[in-house]
């Protein structure tokens, strides 16, 4: 009895929060084009609109809000620890961390751990992360963010536009995830002009 109500469990808490089987063979350029029809329950961004604001702490209990990366290429992940196609994915988004973060990238790892800093701190040293971990362990920003599957990235532009919502794991280290990046981070960007 005890076996089955465990596996109900898992069960249901797979298909609530879904984790992604893995790699998916859709091109990383053209994520989004068939998946504007579809729609969840909860708000949801769109591609080519501003991403919501967001204020989430990271493993050192700093506050990170979105406004403070404008200017920045940020690729924001959803992910959990448990989430098996998320650990995949992870070495490929530090080696593309490594290799753009000089030219504005910005990685944000959100984890929807409930325990937090707990699981989240030993992963990143065993994985040998270098982008910061933040915490949404009661799934607000995720809900606002319509991220419904795990992992699930956003690339958000330097204007704070999201430009790619990607359901899935995907290889960050590919060629063709390369020159999206390296697209992005060419486009020109102005500052906006303080006003007094």
């Amino acid at each position: 009895m005890t076996r089955m109500f465990t596996w109900v469990v898992c069960l249901f808490v797979a298909v609530l929060c879904g984790c992604d089987s893995g790699y998916s063979e859709t091109p990383i350029a053209s994520i989004e084009e068939g998946e504007e029809a579809q729609r969840v329950a909860y708000r949801r961004v769109t591609i080519n609109a501003p991403a919501p604001a967001f204020r989430l702490i990271d493993l050192e209990g700093r506050a990170h809000f979105l406004r403070d990366y404008q200017g920045k290429v940020v690729f924001l992940n959803f992910w959990a620890t448990w989430c098996g196609p998320c650990k995949v994915e992870m070495p490929a988004m530090e080696a593309l961390y490594q290799d753009f973060q000089s030219q504005g990238l910005e990685i944000l790892a959100v984890s929807v751990d409930q325990q937090g800093a707990a699981v989240t701190r030993p992963f990143k040293e065993a994985m040998g992360l270098s982008f910061p971990i933040l915490h949404d362990s009661d799934y607000q920003v995720g809900l606002t963010y319509g991220a419904r599957t795990l992992p699930m990235t956003y690339v958000i532009d330097r204007k704070g536009i999201i430009r790619q919502r990607v359901f899935g794991a995907r290889d960050w280290n590919s060629q063709e995830a390369r020159t999206v990046m390296r697209t992005l981070l060419q486009e020109p960007y102005h500052a906006p002009s303080e006003r007094m």
